[in-house]
């Protein structure tokens, strides 16, 4: 199964465009950070289509907006001027969410209209991940006497 969960901040205004067919389709660039202190943050383009998620990606999200976004990653080939292809990763996107918009269930294809606050909100519950940081010691188990096993007959 293809199924991606990204929380991540939206660089510039979405692009709402359509297709020869008049599909409409959002396109946005977001940016989550690296997993590795020193290393760049990652940038992904992120897609939606269809009449309601675009527009409303359109609409109500905007550069700089903390967001959580699910979808399923793609991988699209490009051939580029000089000879050779490129592959590049993109998020289709099928649900949006603003962080700080409150964490209520939404259903495919839809959003939650962004918070009046214009300040990114953490939830209280996200615990960020060092990869770096030394792995915690587990708690030593209570000693127990090792058996006896000359007594075991064989």
């Amino acid at each position: 199964m293809n199924s991606c969960v990204l929380m991540a901040r939206i660089l510039g205004e979405p692009e709402l465009r359509y297709t020869p067919d008049n599909t409409p389709l959002a396109q946005i660039t977001i940016e989550f950070p690296a997993l590795r202190e020193g290393d760049p943050a990652c940038r992904l383009k992120a897609v939606g289509w269809g009449d309601n998620l675009s527009q409303d990606i359109q609409q109500n999200y905007h550069d700089g907006d903390q967001v959580i976004l699910t979808g399923r990653l793609t991988m699209n080939t490009i051939e580029r001027p000089e000879g050779f292809k490129e592959k590049k990763a993109e998020l289709v996107i099928s649900q949006i969410q603003a962080i700080g918009a409150g964490l209520g269930s939404t259903s495919p294809g839809t959003t939650m209209t962004p918070s009046a606050s214009t300040s990114p909100v953490t939830p209280s519950n996200v615990v960020p991940i060092n990869p770096m940081a030394p792995a915690p010691n587990p708690a030593p188990a209570p000693s127990e006497p090792e058996p006896n096993l000359d007594d075991i007959p064989f």
